[in-house]
């Protein structure tokens, strides 16, 4: 398997990138939080950012909308 690396600093592949998305991670800030990519030297970030790109996101079109995102997601989390 050929491992494409996205953040050299902490060894994370753009592989583990998508499947953090997947997870519910829309931006680079919660990419970071999720696995640390972006938080050393952050030449990554824009790569994050690219692999990310402006799919549909749940906390992403409540932001754009002006919607208090992390009471919206739970609200959405419990209703579910």
């Amino acid at each position: 398997m050929n491992r494409v690396f996205v953040c050299s600093c902490f060894g994370i592949t753009e592989q583990q990138v998508k499947k953090h998305a997947e997870d519910g991670a829309c931006t680079p800030r919660q990419i970071a939080s999720a696995c640390k990519a972006g938080t050393d030297c952050g030449s990554c970030v824009r790569r994050i950012q690219a692999l990310l790109g402006r799919d549909a996101c749940p906390r992403r079109e409540l932001a754009d909308r002006g919607k208090p995102v992390l009471s919206e997601i739970a609200d959405l989390d419990e209703a579910a």
